[in-house]
């Protein structure tokens, strides 16, 4: 690689923060991207660490590394820098629609990793964790522990919306919170039953100072 040479693809990645959310929908406070992001490499990682637990004496289970599901979480939206965020009522109204959206990602990943230096091997990593495939058993795993962190992550938007006093997510929370649970996955149950409950509790009552 040429050390004289400048790459545009971490600065590219910093811009996630200007891409919103929930475009469609009133918001008391605008999330964008990059700090949904975060939310969910940190709920990802969680439910990896349970899921391990839960699995561990099962034999032939699937333990997967929680700091490679981290980093596939913090990469899952990505391509929306080039995209947007398409509102998922027409992201997923038909599958035509959805082929085709999974298709311009594709697109964006590849553009993306050209703003990287021209090397194969570096290039593959960041493609990988930008368009992952899902031809292993493992590879299924981790896109259904990072979709559901993603799920989680919306969830816990709608009740940070409700404590607001918005309305206009109730649906949102509805939907979002079934889809959820009928995941059945023992590890997303134990978030939702006893880690996002106190999202919606004040600081004192978070630090059990108000007991």
């Amino acid at each position: 690689m040429d050390n004289r040479e400048e790459y545009g693809f971490f600065a590219m990645l910093d811009r996630m923060q200007y891409i919103g959310r929930w475009a469609l929908m009133r918001n008391s406070r605008t999330e964008n991207i990059k700090e949904h992001s975060f939310d969910v490499a940190v709920i990802a990682h969680c439910l990896t660490i349970l899921h391990n637990r839960f699995g561990k004496d099962k034999e032939g289970a699937i333990l997967p590394d929680p700091y490679k599901v981290q980093a596939y979480a913090l990469f899952h939206d990505c391509t929306e820098i080039l995209t947007g965020d398409l509102p998922t009522p027409i992201k997923y109204r038909n599958k035509e629609i959805t082929k085709a959206y999974k298709e311009v990602e594709s697109e964006a990943a590849a553009s993306l990793v050209e703003l990287l230096p021209d090397d194969p091997e570096m290039r593959a990593e960041y493609l990988e964790l930008l368009d992952p495939s899902q031809n292993t058993e493992e590879e299924k795993l981790i896109h259904k522990l990072v979709k559901a962190a993603d799920k989680i992550a919306a969830y816990i938007k709608c009740l940070r919306e409700e404590s607001t006093g918005n309305a206009e997510f109730a649906a949102a929370k509805e939907s979002t919170g079934r889809i959820i649970r009928e995941m059945n996955m023992p590890e997303v149950d134990y978030y939702m039953d006893h880690f996002v409950p106190s999202y919606g509790y004040t600081l004192d009552k978070i630090t059990g100072r108000d007991a």
